[in-house]
């Protein structure tokens, strides 16, 4: 039980966090869980229309529409056609945001990083398995 107890703890200093930059910069928490989830996109590769976003983040569609309008006014977002598909819309990350997140999240990051440094491959190896692991479960309870 102490992992399942440090768990929590780590999620709520993260969360605790976050809500932090939420609030310097006027975003609710669930824009804040738009834009991590785009910015995850964009490095996996992948689309997200206003659709996925909606459906990811538990929303409907008109509080969907809310939160990419909000993002889109404070310049964080912007919808773009798909030139595949002219008729769907996909949603970018504006570099604002990026830089945003960087000047408020960069040293943490730097300081993580620094802190994986102290374990050995293997040790790290170890770590990313039990995280996905974990991770598993915790969207697999949610989705019931």
């Amino acid at each position: 039980m102490q992992l399942v107890h440090l768990l929590r703890g780590l999620t709520v200093e993260l969360d605790l966090f976050g809500a932090e930059f939420a609030g310097r910069h006027g975003l609710h928490p669930t824009d804040l869980r738009a834009l991590i989830h785009l910015l995850d996109a964009a490095r996996a590769g992948t689309v997200v229309t206003p659709g996925r976003l909606g459906e990811a983040l538990r929303l409907n569609s008109a509080g969907t529409t809310g939160l990419i309008d909000r993002l889109e006014r404070l310049g964080l977002i912007r919808r773009e056609r798909d030139p595949g598909d002219r008729r769907k819309v996909r949603l970018l990350v504006e570099d604002r945001a990026t830089a945003l997140g960087q000047a408020f999240f960069g040293s943490l990051i730097t300081d993580l990083v620094a802190t994986m440094g102290r374990f050995d491959a293997a040790e790290l190896a170890t770590a990313r398995r039990f995280l996905l692991a974990v991770t598993e479960v915790v969207a697999a309870a949610r989705a019931e």
